[in-house]
């Protein structure tokens, strides 16, 4: 996968997370992946564009800027 692939994923994954709450296990069990070159769910989290508040995961400041920028 490249880097471009890679990014247009995380955008998807921060655009499903955008549109409603979610839960953390519906998370997981939609974006989890045990393939080392998909690893966006773990990305997300490390880069602090998501966080975990109780049982929901969230945008971060950080997630919601880059969907912002993104076209």
């Amino acid at each position: 996968m490249t880097e471009i692939d890679h990014s247009l994923l995380l955008r998807e994954f921060l655009d499903w997370l955008a549109a409603r709450p979610r839960t953390y296990d519906d998370t997981v069990e939609a974006w989890r992946s045990s393939c080392p070159r998909h690893p966006v769910l773990d990305d997300a989290f490390t880069a602090r564009l998501v966080a975990s508040v109780g049982k929901t995961v969230v945008l971060t400041s950080q997630g919601e800027a880059l969907l912002q920028s993104a076209p």
